[in-house]
């Protein structure tokens, strides 16, 4: 037990790790320097914050890095509970891994683009600009159909925390209608031009952002909870 408690402690670690720089790479840095249908305002905010820029780029590798060894670590602690869903969870996650890292060269690029090398001298600043904003467009894409993959593992890890028996059931639960909340927000941005303006994709997104904050947290602080070893009552024990 001990043992699979060091394993909860690193996986919820390397969690921590996926949420801190995810955060700090997917909500912070866009936050500072994307304006969007104003390429001439974000060609300047990354030009201005071009160390911030760059260091979301690392966060971004950081968070990947940690993603493609945390479901191998979860497979230590919950492959016992049932080994083909287990498999899942660990190909379903590590199958967004390449995806991440590929779609990060569109914001590599862009740096190639603020650069302005002599060769480059040919194209306006106009025309850098709008490419700027084509690479952020395209590096979006890359998120919507890497977030298929971000859902689906959801199901069978949430599927392992909730039979576990020694991680929260409610935790499980959260983690499974998780998976449904990613896959409805990409089918919906996908087919339906205006569904953000809906407002609605933040409240579906909600049981995947708390059960995986929640699983984090737990796994870091608490661990796993120590089953019960039955009792044996002095009453039912054989008469000789």
């Amino acid at each position: 037990m001990e043992s699979k408690n060091k394993i909860a402690r690193i996986a919820g670690l390397l969690y921590l790790i996926v949420v801190l720089a995810g955060i700090f790479s997917l909500m912070y840095v866009p936050s500072k320097v994307i304006v969007w249908n104003d390429p001439s305002a974000t060609y300047t905010n990354i030009l201005n914050s071009e160390s911030l820029f760059r260091l979301g780029i690392v966060a971004g590798v950081i968070c990947y890095t940690a993603f493609l060894v945390l479901p191998l670590v979860l497979y230590k602690l919950l492959s016992s509970v049932n080994k083909t869903y287990a498999v899942a969870m660990v190909v379903l996650a590590i199958i967004s891994v390449p995806l991440s890292l590929v779609n990060l060269l569109n914001k590599v690029n862009i740096l190639t683009l603020i650069r302005r090398a002599d060769y480059m001298k040919v194209f306006d600043t106009s025309k850098i600009q709008a490419e700027v904003l084509l690479y952020l467009d395209f590096y979006n894409n890359g998120l919507k159909i890497t977030s298929i993959f971000w859902g689906l593992w959801l199901l069978p890890f949430g599927y392992l925390v909730f039979k576990s028996g020694f991680l929260p059931k409610i935790i499980g639960i959260l983690l499974m209608v998780g998976c449904f909340g990613y896959l409805i927000n990409f089918l919906g941005g996908f087919l339906f031009q205006h569904y953000k303006d809906l407002g609605i994709s933040t409240f579906i997104s909600l049981p995947a952002t708390i059960g995986e904050i929640g699983i984090c947290f737990w796994l870091l602080i608490i661990g796993i909870k120590h089953k019960k070893e039955p009792q044996v009552s002095v009453n039912s024990l054989p008469t000789l």
